[in-house]
């Protein structure tokens, strides 16, 4: 640790020990992750919803889902091991979500003295570097590298932001790839309100003499037809919306177990761009019958059977 703090200085660096063990809060029993850091170094890494930093070794802060789960506030206090050694909760620490360093929403973190004083050992797990600039990524783990693995693979050394490139960069294709399905969803949709309405026409085409004979103007057929096909690709647009936020809270329910993020206007505005998209295409498909059925000779189209 002492190595990696002279190699990435003047950059923070948060060292940490990390480890599970059973938990009892009144008669329920359950799992959680612990971290033993530095009191100095939680503010840094962390940041508080509830409570304050502990200090020293008195007090532990907790994840938010772990507060949520076991209904637990400050000063609530928790039996951590077999034994169930008591702990007060000083603070509880706001969500932040997975990550690929440390996961506290559903973690114990306690401090660095503690955590020896139970599990011993020596050393650290782990060792977290805060860059000041993004920049400074690339050379401050070349930097680690030249350090300790000059010879052998001493650390193992991740850069989450690569990490998280590559992650992004998967699902722009699976973003891709369902767009793919969905243009070709669109095209098809396009092809049956088209030949919907050159149907449509063709039944009608009898009263559309009719009309025109009566001094109907050709404008009026065609926004007749066009109103017509409008509105048959927005009430299958609605129901396409429909569905998708329906599909869509399932998924996020079954594979993440919380479907909050989808009433995120965010995620909300692209059902609405597809509603109104669908009723685009709607328009377009059903623009060629309805010029067709304005265009049409009224002499002719009274003697259609």
């Amino acid at each position: 640790m002492e190595e990696i703090t002279r190699a990435v200085a003047p950059n923070q660096v948060v060292p940490i020990r990390s480890g599970g063990d059973q938990i009892t809060i009144g008669n329920e029993k359950g799992f959680a992750m612990i971290y033993g850091m530095r009191p100095e170094d939680i503010p840094v890494l962390l940041e508080k919803d509830g409570g304050i930093y502990p200090r020293g070794a008195s007090g532990v802060m907790i994840g938010s889902r772990l507060a949520d789960e076991f209904d637990l506030s400050v000063g609530s206090r928790i039996g951590i091991g077999s034994e169930g050694q008591s702990v007060r909760v000083a603070g509880i620490l706001k969500e932040r979500g997975v990550g690929f360093d440390i996961n506290p929403d559903f973690a114990i973190i306690v401090s660095d003295r503690w955590y020896h004083d139970t599990y011993g050992g020596e050393g650290w797990d782990q060792v977290i570097v805060k860059v000041r600039d993004l920049d400074e990524i690339i050379p401050m783990k070349q930097a680690i590298e030249n350090q300790l693995n000059r010879r052998d693979d001493v650390v193992d050394v991740f850069d989450t932001r690569s990490i998280l490139e590559t992650i992004l960069t998967a699902f722009a294709q699976i973003s891709t790839f369902t767009m793919a399905i969905g243009g070709i969803s669109l095209i098809v949709a396009g092809v049956s309100i088209l030949n919907v309405m050159m149907m449509s026409v063709t039944e009608r085409t009898k009263e559309i003499g009719v009309l025109r004979s009566i001094g109907t103007r050709r404008g009026d057929v065609l926004r007749m037809f066009v109103y017509e096909s409008f509105l048959l690709g927005l009430v299958g647009s609605l129901i396409g919306g429909l569905l998708s936020f329906v599909g869509g809270y399932l998924a996020l329910a079954v594979m993440i177990q919380n479907a909050s993020y989808l009433f995120y206007p965010s995620s909300l505005v692209q059902i609405v761009y597809g509603t109104a998209f669908g009723g685009a295409t709607s328009v377009i498909s059903g623009f060629y019958p309805a010029w067709k059925a304005s265009n049409l000779n009224p002499i002719d189209a009274l003697r259609h059977e």
